[in-house]
């Protein structure tokens, strides 16, 4: 026997202990027989006292699968439990409760039945397997005895569709009256559920497209059938399928197995989710008391129902979690639950809201009435004042003398009872509590939490600063004079400047390279040391050539590294600094543009290395920073007239927020510089000549690069570093 047939027959069974207190019986169930039929057919009859069967109401599940026939006003001496085993049926039982007999037969899978009545006999033939729909024969059976009518049932007033927060699909069938009997049948990709003994009006009899709902059923077609309604319930997917009914409206759940079940708890909406093991339940007119007693079974939890539960209800329920199936009865009989570990105590929900609100006065008055008791905690990682202000929410006072107190007359006593008050001293650093012995347990255990030893970080950082100069320098000087005797003894001059030379008697060979001399000039000033010269001269009896090349190159790398390091709390600035204070001297009313005649007054720059750092420690150990660094240097000084020479200062700062790991180095920022500059002098036209045009101009190139690095590294130290 399978785990759900030995659940169903412990459901049934206990069922049967808690109805005990059945009505008087007008039948009497005495046996039950069987026998093989050819195919694997069993032919079960069912024996009564007398020669009238009484009316039978017979329903089918699939999970599992079980006929069962319900006589109303029978009792039972038939045994409750025989095994068959042959074909697809397994066993019958038999059960009373309540004055009525249920006879279930157990199958092995859905199979197929017809009944009909022999004298004062039921039989039922139940055939191997579902070669065809299930029917039942009344046409063999006594007109008395039928089955009623769907004439002569309720009629369905709405057919309604919902999506579940789990992405369920629900459907919906409200009834005007009881006396519905309703089987569903599951197939690859379909619902069918067939409801006995109803009527569909014509407005009900229209297919439903309910894709826009975004659940696994795709639509639903009612349709009128001689014996009711039957419902085709069209779904995609893996699905799993349940159905309960109450007396005047049945419910069919389709909901998809794969789904996140985080999203069933964020849902929007009070819509629990049922995890209890799944139950297959059909009562008439059962006593409410009596099915709860079947789901404590089920569930393995106490269930103690108050006097006031009462009544009865109308259950079937298929496949459906027992806490669900808990919850479709408290809502119909207007119940509610609290749950205390494994006991579940159900009563009318008026009677639960008394109860609570009558504990909450009671305790409330227990609060007024208790002796207040006086502690002292001493406070050893924070300030006391600051922990009584956290206590009493706004509420305390300070007064002078290096003590204070909480204002009992505060409506808001923060954690604090209404006749609760903290005061605190700060010479000692102690908080003095005046509450209930209760409360100043609670406030204690407060205090212990906020009076912990703070975290500390280690933060060290690195700020470099690289510079790459670079400058080349070319050029030249040069000059030709020469002098010639004409016939007439009228002397010419050649070269050099106009006037340089002109009516001098010197010779050629004596003439020295200058500017008056140079017939190309230009020389070059580097920024800084002296260019390397290469000199020729070519002297002639009446002419002289000079020629002088200059050359100079510049590079110089350079790399500072500042490395201030500081440790602080959580969540304190630290600021570490370094540097100089440069002065200069201003003049005030000074007269003139001399500048010195006025009032001398020392100013100061500040040219510092600055760290400010506030770190906050997270809840899985990385440290968040909100950082500001500065590198100021002095550059040099401008002259001011009136106010004599004033610095000028570099200036590099940079102010951010990270999250780092612990111990991981991170770059803030950088900045980089790189200038560029070519310069050329030449003589227009002969600088341009290739080759030659080099004895005709002078260049310079400079190329400097600077180039700003913030590293920073936090540390959170240990509480053995601490």
């Amino acid at each position: 026997m399978s785990l759900a047939s030995r659940c169903l027959m412990t459901v049934v069974m206990l069922g049967a202990a808690t109805w005990a207190n059945a009505a008087s019986a007008t039948s009497t169930l005495q046996n039950i027989t069987y026998k093989t039929l050819p195919g694997g057919s069993v032919e079960l009859r069912m024996n009564f006292d007398n020669g009238q069967v009484p009316e039978p109401k017979v329903f089918t599940t699939d999970n599992p699968p079980r006929i069962a026939v319900d006589f109303p006003d029978t009792a039972n001496d038939a045994a409750r439990h025989q095994d068959i085993g042959v074909g697809t049926t397994t066993g019958v039982s038999a059960v009373s409760a309540g004055g009525r007999t249920r006879v279930v037969v157990e199958l092995m899978q859905a199979s197929t039945y017809r009944s009909h009545v022999e004298g004062n006999s039921l039989v039922m033939v139940v055939n191997n397997g579902t070669q065809t729909q299930p029917v039942t024969t009344a046409s063999t059976i006594d007109p008395s005895k039928a089955l009623p009518s769907a004439m002569n049932g309720p009629a369905i007033t709405n057919i309604d569709f919902q999506r579940g927060n789990n992405g369920s699909g629900r459907v919906l069938v409200n009834f005007n009256g009881s006396g519905a009997n309703a089987n569903m049948h599951r197939s690859s990709d379909n619902v069918a559920v067939d409801i006995d003994n109803v009527k569909l009006p014509a407005g009900q009899a229209q297919r439903l497209n309910v894709l826009d709902f975004a659940t696994p059923v795709q639509s639903i077609t009612p349709r009128s059938t001689s014996n009711g309604v039957h419902l085709d319930i069209a779904f995609s997917g893996d699905v799993e399928t349940s159905s309960y009914q109450t007396a005047d409206q049945y419910v069919v759940e389709v909901t998809p197995k794969k789904h996140d079940p985080k999203s069933d708890k964020l849902g929007v909406g009070p819509e629990p989710v049922y995890t209890g093991n799944r139950v297959t339940f059909n009562f008439q007119d059962i006593p409410v008391r009596s099915a709860l007693q079947l789901l404590a079974d089920v569930s393995g939890l106490n269930l103690v129902a108050s006097d006031t539960v009462g009544g009865s209800v109308t259950l079937r329920l298929v496949n459906v979690p027992w806490d669900q199936a808990l919850d479709v009865i408290l809502r119909a009989k207007d119940l509610d639950k609290r749950r205390d570990g494994n006991v579940i105590w159900i009563a009318p929900q008026k009677e639960l809201a008394d109860y609570e609100q009558n504990v909450a006065d009671a305790r409330f008055k227990a609060e007024d009435t208790a002796p207040l008791v006086t502690t002292y905690v001493p406070i050893s990682y924070g300030k006391a004042q600051d922990i009584a202000k956290l206590l009493t929410s706004g509420s305390m006072q300070s007064i002078a003398g290096g003590a204070g107190g909480a204002s009992t007359a505060s409506s808001h006593r923060g954690f604090l009872s209404p006749r609760g008050s903290v005061s605190f001293d700060i010479r000692t650093n102690t908080l003095l509590i005046n509450d209930t012995a209760e409360k100043t347990l609670e406030l204690r255990g407060i205090v212990a939490q906020l009076d912990r030893p703070v975290q500390q970080v280690l933060i060290e950082s690195r700020i470099v600063i690289a510079t790459d100069d670079f400058e080349r320098d070319l050029g030249v000087q040069w000059g030709v004079n020469g002098n010639r005797t004409n016939p007439s003894g009228q002397v010419l001059q050649i070269g050099g400047a106009l006037g340089a030379t002109q009516g001098n008697n010197t010779s050629p060979g004596s003439s020295q390279l200058g500017s008056g001399n140079l017939n190309v000039n230009m020389p070059i000033t580097p920024t800084s040391g002296n260019p390397s010269t290469l000199a020729a001269a070519i002297l002639g009896k009446n002419y002289a050539l000079d020629l002088e090349l200059q050359a100079a190159q510049l590079e110089g790398r350079s790399e500072l590294v500042s490395s201030p390091r500081v440790i602080t709390a959580n969540q304190q600035e630290a600021d570490i600094r370094q540097g100089q204070e440069i002065g200069y001297v201003t003049y005030q009313n000074s007269v003139g543009g001399g500048g010195a005649s006025g009032t001398a007054t020392v100013a100061f720059k500040d040219a510092v290395l600055e760290l400010k750092v506030t770190p906050t420690i997270t809840a899985d150990n990385r440290v968040y920073l909100a950082i500001n660094v500065n590198k100021d240097s002095l550059d040099k000084y401008i002259t001011v007239p009136g106010s004599g020479q004033v610095p000028v200062i570099d200036t590099r700062s940079l102010n951010t927020s990270v999250l780092v790991d612990n111990g991981q180095t991170v770059v803030l920022g950088g900045i980089y510089e790189d200038s560029k500059t070519d310069t050329t002098s030449k003589v227009p036209g002969l600088g341009d000549i290739p080759g030659l045009g080099v004895l005709f101009r002078s260049t310079s190139r400079i190329n400097n690069k600077d180039e700003l690095l913030i590293f920073v590294t936090p540390r959170i130290l240990s509480d053995s570093l601490q």
